[in-house]
């Protein structure tokens, strides 16, 4: 009985000696970690460097850059107009990259100016259509500022087109300049000259030349050379023709010129001579207009040919004079109504006198069945655009704009 007290005490003192030892160690192991990892704050004020590198680092890193970018319009704005309104610009910094897309993925082509102050598009946008504008700016210190905006252009309540010739893929005589003629009369024709690219393979100046309000023909100085493959891009999407009107044509043609053929109509020995590349291939007996009836002088262009056609004389002013339902091989030279064509009636004035109302004659037979007759022979031998020279005749040189004959301009009026 007397051992089971102080065996009772020593149990308990030992439990609370280890608990003791314990907490100790477990204080010291405290105080090493806390001496190994710390020092922060009496190292910071030492000026020893320690932990400078890593503060200042994420100081530098977490700048703004000052450059700030400005994009009009503002994004998600509809009904913004095609031309005039995009404009993007930096202050306290400079443009780097502007890039501006359709919903296709086509960019607008522009330019950075001002020394990187601004950016402006080179050409209309074009219209209902939805672009998406990024834009970066650096500024002095070279940190980069980036800005990106949507908008969709307006949708034209009055629109245009143009109508033009010749006809995609078509192969043309070297006279055949590219004309187009607008369906509706033109008062912005420096908007929608530049809105027409045209190339060439070789290469060769084109300029165009405006009749009127509503056309629009383009032609080298020259006759274009044999095998010229030319490509016309007709951009007019969105452009302003005239107030409230806009283009809604998107089109690239293209046309190769074939060989060079010119004829020349001589009224006075009423002969035609027939030149391919330079040469002589054919001689031709002709008529032409008969006093007070004469044909026009000057360079003409075939801008149609017709295997039968009918002629009247009420279309073109001259009354009941004739109606002839069946003329063969008839081929056009300008838009008042003068043609080179078959003639079956005609006689013997051919080669001898002058005896039409104002078209080129050739022999043919009626129904132009024989291939061999004069006139179905040219009409087989020709193309459009190629050239048709009348001389010696006692009427004036005809107008440019009657028919495709700009080449009755001189080059410094064309350009004008």
């Amino acid at each position: 009985m007397n051992g089971r007290p102080i065996s009772g005490a020593s149990v308990g003192t030992r439990a609370r000696g280890s608990k003791g030892i314990l907490a100790l160690l477990l204080g010291v192991l405290l105080l090493a970690v806390t001496a190994c990892g710390g020092g922060g704050d009496s190292d910071s004020g030492s000026g020893n460097g320690k932990g400078k590198s890593t503060g200042s680092s994420t100081k530098a890193d977490t700048k703004v850059s000052q450059a700030v970018v400005t994009i009009a319009p503002k994004d998600g704005t509809n009904g913004v107009a095609t031309s005039g309104a995009l404009k993007v610009s930096a202050a306290k910094g400079k443009l780097t990259e502007v890039t501006v897309k359709d919903g296709k993925g086509n960019a607008v082509d522009g330019a950075i100016t001002g020394g990187g102050a601004t950016w402006t598009p080179s050409t209309h946008l074009a219209s209902a259509t939805k672009y998406k504008v990024h834009a970066v700016a650096k500024d002095a210190d070279g940190r980069e500022a980036a800005e990106e905006s949507a908008f969709t252009t307006l949708t034209p309540k009055n629109t245009f087109v143009g109508m033009f010739t010749p006809e995609d893929g078509s192969k043309v005589g070297v006279g055949m300049p590219f004309s187009v003629r607008f369906t509706r009369g033109i008062t912005h024709p420096d908007a929608v000259e530049k809105a027409i690219k045209i190339k060439t393979e070789p290469a060769v100046d084109v300029q165009g030349h405006w009749f009127g309000n509503d056309r629009l023909d383009f032609r080298p100085e020259q006759y274009w050379k044999a095998g010229t493959k030319v490509t016309v891009t007709l951009n007019l999407d969105g452009v302003e023709g005239r107030p409230g009107v806009y283009g809604k044509q998107a089109k690239t043609v293209t046309f190769t010129i074939g060989r060079s053929q010119v004829s020349t109509v001589d009224a006075k020995t009423h002969k035609m001579v027939v030149k391919r590349d330079g040469k002589v291939i054919k001689t031709i007996a002709i008529t032409t207009g008969k006093p007070g009836y004469d044909t026009w002088n000057g360079q003409m262009v075939i801008s149609e040919q017709l295997r039968v056609t009918r002629m009247n004389g009420e279309t073109v002013g001259y009354g009941g004079e004739y109606d002839i339902k069946d003329v063969p091989d008839a081929q056009r030279l300008t838009d008042s109504g003068t043609f080179i064509h078959g003639n079956y009636w005609g006689g013997d004035a051919f080669g001898n006198y002058n005896a039409s109302h104002g078209c080129v004659g050739l022999r043919d037979v009626r129904g132009g069945g024989d291939r061999s007759a004069p006139a179905a022979w040219f009409f087989d031998h020709s193309i459009t655009g190629d050239v048709v020279i009348v001389k010696n005749s006692h009427d004036k040189t005809v107008a440019p704009d009657n028919g495709l004959n700009g080449w009755n301009m001189s080059w410094s009026a064309w350009t004008a």
